[in-house]
Parts: C-alpha cells; sequence; structure tokens
C-alpha cells in the first residue's frame, strides 16, 4: 500500500483548508481545478472532510489515478512478509481494543503507569522531548522525497509544535481515559481482521479505512489542545504567479494562534490544475512498480565479496 505517497499528500494538504468563501467552482470529485486556487482549496476541502478516496480523484490526473488504483495492492519496494509473530501481535492488539468493556479494562491497565510515568519523567520530558525535536529535525534534513520547501515547511511547524508537546499534560488521567476510549471506538471502526487484510486492502477499502483512522487521529489531538479544524479552517490561499503552465501557490495558515506559511507549485494538465510534487511523487513510484531495481544474483554476491577481500588486503 502507499503509505508514503499518502504521508506525502496529508503534508502538502492537510494545512490547505477551504477558504472562507467556500467556493465551488467545480463538482467536488471532479478531477484538478479550474484555477490554481480552485484546485487548492478543493483537496484541502477533501482532506479536512477525510474523503481520501475524493482526493486522491481530484488531486491526481485521471490517467495517474489510474495507475495509482491499479498499483495499489503491489507489493512496496523492500516491504517484509508478514511473519507468525507479526500476526500474533496484530491479532492480539485488535483483540484487546475490541473486547467488552476495552475502555475501563484498558484504562485500569494504564492508570498506575501514567502515575509511574508522571513521577518518573514529569521533570525530563521537556528535555526529551527537545532531544526528539532535534532527531526530526535531522530526519527531515536527510529527507530525499521532500523537496527543500516542503523540508522549511516541516521545520516551521516543528518549531511552533515543540512548545505545545513541552507544555500538554500527557500523564493527565481524564485525558488519557478519553483518549483510551477514542482508540477503542476507532479501531471498533475499522472491523480489522487480519493483519493480512490490512496489508493487502485494495485502493478502496484503504480509502475507508485511512478515513476512519483520520477521524480518530484528528480527536486524539483535540483532547491535547490541538484542534486540526481550527488550523484547517485558518487558511488563506493566493496565486503568487502563473508561467507557462505552472503556478505558484501560497498558503498562510495559523497553528497553534501561531502564523506560519506554506507554498505549492501547481501545473496545467489538460486544462486543469494540479500538484507539480503529487504528481512526480505518483509517476516516480508507479516507474518503480513498472521497472522494479534487479535483486542481486548469487554469483554477483561471491564476486562482490572477493572484491571486498582483495580491496582489503591490498589497504596499507
Amino acid at each position: 500500500m502507499r503509505f508514503q505517497l499518502l504521508g506525502r499528500s496529508l503534508l502538502l494538504f492537510a494545512m490547505f483548508a477551504l477558504a472562507a468563501c467556500h467556493k465551488q467552482e467545480d463538482s467536488i470529485t471532479a478531477s484538478g481545478g479550474a484555477t490554481p486556487e480552485a484546485a487548492v482549496q478543493q483537496s484541502a476541502a477533501l482532506i479536512k472532510a477525510g474523503d481520501f478516496a475524493g482526493f486522491w480523484k481530484h488531486a491526481l490526473p485521471p490517467s495517474d489515478y489510474a495507475n495509482l488504483r491499479a498499483d495499489w495492492t503491489h507489493p512496496r519496494p523492500g516491504q517484509h512478509a508478514i511473519t507468525a509473530e507479526d500476526r500474533v501481535r496484530f491479532d492480539q492488539a485488535v483483540k484487546q481494543l475490541t473486547a467488552p468493556n476495552a475502555e475501563t479494562t484498558l484504562y485500569d491497565q494504564l492508570k498506575p503507569k501514567l502515575i509511574q510515568m508522571d513521577q518518573q519523567y514529569h521533570d525530563q520530558l521537556p528535555v526529551l522531548i527537545g532531544i526528539g525535536q532535534a532527531i526530526l529535525t535531522s530526519s527531515i534534513a536527510q529527507n530525499t522525497t521532500l523537496t527543500e520547501s516542503e523540508k522549511q515547511q516541516a521545520r516551521d511547524a516543528l518549531n511552533v509544535l515543540l512548545p505545545w508537546a513541552q507544555q500538554t499534560p500527557w500523564f493527565d488521567q481524564d485525558k488519557a481515559k478519553q483518549a483510551v476510549a477514542i482508540t477503542v471506538a476507532t479501531t471498533r471502526q475499522l472491523h480489522l481482521t487480519s493483519a493480512d487484510q490490512l496489508q493487502n486492502m485494495d485502493f478502496d477499502a484503504a480509502m475507508k479505512e485511512y478515513a476512519i483512522a483520520y477521524g480518530g487521529i484528528k480527536q486524539l489531538l483535540a483532547i491535547y489542545g490541538l484542534s486540526i479544524d481550527d488550523t484547517l479552517d485558518s487558511v488563506k490561499v493566493s496565486t503568487i504567479g502563473i508561467d507557462h503552465g505552472q503556478a505558484h501557490v501560497k498558503v498562510d495558515y495559523t497553528l497553534l494562534g501561531k502564523p506560519l506559511s506554506a507554498d505549492s507549485q501547481l501545473v496545467l494538465v489538460d486544462g486543469r490544475w494540479y500538484s507539480k510534487d503529487l504528481i512526480d511523487s505518483e509517476r516516480a513510484q508507479h516507474q518503480q512498480w513498472l521497472h522494479p531495481p534487479a535483486p542481486a544474483t548469487s554469483a554477483q554476491a561471491p564476486a562482490a565479496s572477493a572484491s571486498s577481500r582483495t580491496a582489503l588486503a591490498t589497504k596499507p
């Protein structure tokens, strides 16, 4: 399944809310936008609503959308086969989260751990979160799938999220109780039956599951003071310039009350506007499915080993 591409789309569009005018020039499920602003606004509206199936249909030209659907269930490069241990862990987790009175049972198990963690990490948590920020910042810098503009946008958002994370009462028992209830309710709605089912979902099934999970995540974040909808509702979209079928779009928004901005490049395809980065990413991944890298042969491995030994032998 295409988690990487979905993650990229969320980074690009989770901040791009439907502007206050709620302009509806096109059908909400039409492919692309009549203008750059309409393309971003409609993509954002679909993300805000959790309509990921509609989002992909709108965000990609018809031929790329068809490839996305066809490629969805193909094994991803480097995807490991599900092991017996994976299946056991998955089944145990789902059973715990969907059992009768799971909300009460799981919270009763969590409560003493919260007390212990609060006593042990209360003073250390801001420092630990700061270390986490340094690790994430390094990961962003080394990421090869993000553009430089996207990296800067991610860093800006991270700089706003850090103070929030440091001040959030993560060990608060009332909030934890609410979070457990939401997690249990969301898991029940997902109707997960096995790890294999989760990995091998077709496009339509996956989009439905993503919508349910997204709704649960929004509720969880809201408990701790981060409203995705408030951020989305704050967005203002403007086109900086259009040149030879390419548009530069600027998005201003607030995150936890702090003003931020994001940039996006759109391209004109058959009279409709689309995100350039999303098209490029989908086409690159489609080519990976069409032309996967050849696995190393048994003959190549000994040759490489012999070459390494020779190189070592010639070192001074």
